[in-house]
């Protein structure tokens, strides 16, 4: 009983993270433009936890992948196609409605999660791609005008945590469906990711 306690605690940790973001909303470097590996770094690390719609797509797509229980090579695949966008916005490629699109795909993964799909290897692959493109584009901006070697340094960092953060949630939904008693955890997780897709879809489309 201990053990699914702590495993669903898990859950709504990684959940309650998104409501911490708020409090950290604001660009690691000040809003500068990152200038050394280190800033780089630093940077790529620190937006896929101050972002709140980025954060909440990186746990839903962890949660579905841990629905689907066929391993982690979908989270990495959303964070390879999220470092594609990046590029695509580094090489002046627009994304129309790419606000808007960041908060709705972020609704679709939060929908799908409250409904606990199963998604099938080949829908994982195309939403996880279109919504990794779609956010790695928003993400892009930050790192606007750098040089190459922060530019390196914060695709690495932002690689690496957004997969920590994915792989963590996989695992924690893993360890609550063991247990259908507590699945309940997981569809009110995806309750809050889709609120919070919802509020950004309307923010950009309310945006003056």
């Amino acid at each position: 009983m201990k053990a699914a306690s702590t495993r669903l605690g898990s859950l709504a940790l990684l959940v309650s993270l998104m409501a911490a973001a708020p409090a950290l909303a604001h660009h690691p470097m000040d809003g500068q433009t990152p200038n050394t590996f280190l800033n780089g770094l630093l940077s790529g690390l620190g937006h896929p936890i101050i972002g709140l719609d980025h954060l909440a797509a990186v746990i839903g797509v962890g949660i579905l992948a841990g629905l689907a229980a066929r391993g982690i090579v979908p989270v990495f695949a959303f964070s390879a196609a999220v470092i594609a966008g990046v590029a695509i916005h580094l090489a002046g490629i627009g994304v129309p409605a790419g606000e808007f699109l960041v908060g709705f795909t972020t609704l679709v993964i939060g929908g799908l999660v409250v409904m606990r799909s199963r998604l099938s290897p080949a829908i994982a692959a195309a939403l996880f791609a279109l919504a990794g493109l779609v956010h790695g584009h928003a993400l892009g901006e930050s790192i606007v005008g750098a040089e190459p070697t922060p530019v390196a340094a914060y695709l690495a960092g932002l690689f690496v945590v957004q997969s920590a953060i994915a792989v963590a949630a996989y695992a924690a939904t893993l360890a609550v469906m063991s247990r259908p008693s507590r699945a309940l955890g997981v569809s009110l997780a995806g309750a809050v990711v889709a609120v919070v897709g919802v509020a950004a879809a309307a923010a950009a489309t309310f945006a003056v």
